[in-house]
């Protein structure tokens, strides 16, 4: 079975729960073997941010995942967390629409000032301006919203370049989740 060969416990264990829950064992938790304890801050910063406390709905931190992942052309992460994001919204139409073009998938204003916001973080963050910030409130999301908005970007930021850099590919079973 993957991962087998990694003598760190904590990994073998997360990997037994991954099987139990998902029935394999993600890449991304593969690739982060090399590095245990570097995966065990990664993994608790990124639980907080996509199952923390938030005024950001799941499904908006995922949309924000594939808003992020397809703009750096992150494959692993896109499919990933486009099978996420179908789970989280229950539509996969809905779900590949967001993950293929979010602009013409006919969010509402608040999703795609969401996902507007996050694209230019990654795309431009030297020119984010207050604008950008008065677009979100404007829409009812306070500055810890944004806060969040921002924090679950720049995550998926990091975690893009880290899947790339390392060749990552997404595991089959993400293709045929939500569908």
């Amino acid at each position: 079975m993957p991962g087998d060969s990694v003598q760190d416990e904590r990994m073998q264990k997360l990997f037994a729960k991954s099987r139990q829950a998902l029935g394999f064992v993600p890449n991304v938790f593969l690739g982060y073997s090399l590095r245990p304890s570097h995966f065990t801050h990664w993994f608790a910063h990124f639980k907080e941010i996509t199952q923390g406390e938030s005024e950001i709905s799941i499904a908006e931190r995922e949309m924000i995942a594939v808003v992020v992942s397809a703009h750096n052309r992150c494959l692993y992460c896109l499919v990933s967390h486009g099978a996420e994001l179908r789970i989280a919204l229950n539509d996969p139409i809905l779900g590949d629409r967001i993950a293929f073009d979010y602009r013409r998938a006919g969010l509402d204003d608040r999703a795609l000032a969401i996902c507007d916001f996050a694209h230019k973080l990654s795309a431009t963050p030297a020119e984010m301006s207050e604008a950008d910030l008065t677009r979100l409130r404007d829409r009812g999301l306070s500055d810890v919203a944004i806060f969040d908005i921002s924090e679950t970007a720049a995550m998926y930021n990091f975690t893009n370049r880290l899947a790339s850099a390392t060749g990552m590919l997404p595991n089959a079973e993400y293709h045929r989740m939500a569908r």
